[in-house]
């Protein structure tokens, strides 16, 4: 029957509401909790544990991804990288689990955060456990951008609160302090409007980083930066006994550790407030995390003989540290070489990654600290803004979309995989 245009639009609009109210309705929890029962990943000494076997990793970065995930058009490149991780078998990606202040911000102002972006992350953890990937969640940033403490201490500064305008305040001034732990707890706290389960309730989240490379550099004894660690990781397993917790380090010896200031790239590396071992050593703080830029530590230009030597140095200290002080995995968080550098070709890049998985191979083989390694960064294609000198499209180069696989595949054989992994395993390897 044809209606008149007075009729219509009343029908319409109530067609609409009807139709909204039904989409509100419909759950769309099943989609994404489809598959294998997903476990938590737990610790035993230098080992990850996954249902009662050891689990190395083999990951990567992508950090843009919650903010990629706010907006529909942008939307496809996090199912497209989360797709293709999973098909190199990949098993956890490290991502940012902040946006403080700025284009697309998760946290507006303390304790103000922006439902919309929020629900970028809901979509974040939803896909990941679609496609078999575990997350590693970043808190807060060390450097400017996403804000990081940079906008915590503006944020108190505006408000007449801020004791020091020193981006270091971050880590002693008790408001600060505040800030953040409100943070942490409404993060951890999150129910995700998709899957219906708080995040400190969610297995896909591999661990919590409490900050992206921190540094506290007016305070080279380290002191101040301890004193944070401590009670943030205090707090947050006090909130969520689940997860596994680590730093954020890059991984620098301090002045508690004399006898390993010789492996640090430069006298000026022991004097950010950090220290490797004893920052590690906190009881709540479950294993190490170590960054590996060589190319970017060393004033003079390094021939890529002398970089991998020094890498190779660097690493298996590390893994050492991990076996016989921490007795903690050890997790190389980023790996980068620089397409910046003189002569550089993508494969010196490939060559660089080998010498590192190697490492973390023979160590997994040994049931040692070495737990896996995380490149820096991957990105999908027409994804320049986000790019810096170091950033690939894996599946671009061959060779480099081989040498990444082959190493999910040889660590796929070490350990005695579960679920999600035997079928990985199958299908690749």
């Amino acid at each position: 029957m044809l209606l008149s245009n007075g009729m219509l639009y009343p029908v319409l609009g109530f067609a609409s509401c009807i139709a909204f109210i039904y989409m509100s309705m419909v759950d769309l929890r099943p989609q994404y909790l489809k598959g294998p029962e997903i476990s938590f990943v737990g610790r035993n000494g230098t080992q990850f544990i996954l249902n009662g076997e050891a689990f190395y990793v083999n990951g990567w970065n992508s950090y843009w991804l919650m903010d990629q995930a706010v907006d529909e058009y942008s939307r496809p490149r996090v199912r497209a990288m989360l797709q293709a991780g999973a098909k190199m078998g990949l098993s956890v990606c490290r991502t940012w689990a902040f946006n403080d202040g700025g284009y697309n911000a998760l946290q507006l102002s303390p304790g103000r955060f922006d439902e919309h972006t929020f629900k970028g992350l809901d979509r974040v953890i939803a896909e990941a456990r679609k496609h078999g990937i575990r997350l590693m969640l970043s808190l807060v940033n060390n450097l400017q951008p996403f804000g990081g403490k940079t906008q915590y201490v503006k944020w108190a500064w505006e408000e007449g609160v801020a004791r020091s305008s020193s981006n270091d305040s971050f880590f002693f001034d008790p408001t600060i302090r505040h800030y953040f732990k409100n943070y942490i707890k409404t993060i951890l706290t999150r129910k995700n409007h998709i899957t219906g389960i708080e995040y400190r309730n969610d297995p896909v989240i591999f661990a919590w980083e409490l900050m992206n490379e921190p540094r506290c550099m007016t305070d080279p004894s380290g002191d101040a930066l301890q004193d944070w660690i401590e009670e943030m990781a205090g707090f947050v397993k006090s909130i969520d006994k689940n997860h596994l917790l680590t730093v954020g380090l890059e991984g620098f010896y301090g002045p508690k550790s004399p006898a390993k200031l010789n492996v640090n790239p430069g006298e000026w590396a022991g004097e950010l407030g950090t220290d490797f071992i004893r920052n590690f050593k906190i009881p709540n703080i479950d294993f190490a995390s170590v960054h590996t830029y060589p190319d970017r530590w060393f004033h003079d230009e390094l021939e890529l003989e002398d970089t991998l030597n020094y890498t190779k140095k660097w690493v298996t200290s590390h893994i050492e540290d991990g076996d016989k002080i921490l007795k903690k995995p050890v997790l190389f968080a980023e790996i980068g070489l620089s397409y910046n550098n003189k002569d550089f070709e993508p494969s010196q890049r490939e060559v660089f990654y080998k010498a590192i998985y190697d490492i973390i191979y023979k160590s997994a083989k040994r049931h040692r600290a070495g737990a896996g390694a995380f490149i820096w960064q991957f990105m999908v294609g027409g994804m320049q803004e986000y790019n810096d000198d170091f950033g690939i499209v894996p599946w671009e180069r061959p060779s480099t979309f081989r040498l990444i696989t082959e190493q999910s595949c040889r660590l796929a054989a070490v350990q005695q995989g579960q679920g999600q992994l035997n079928k990985m395993a199958n299908e690749l390897c």
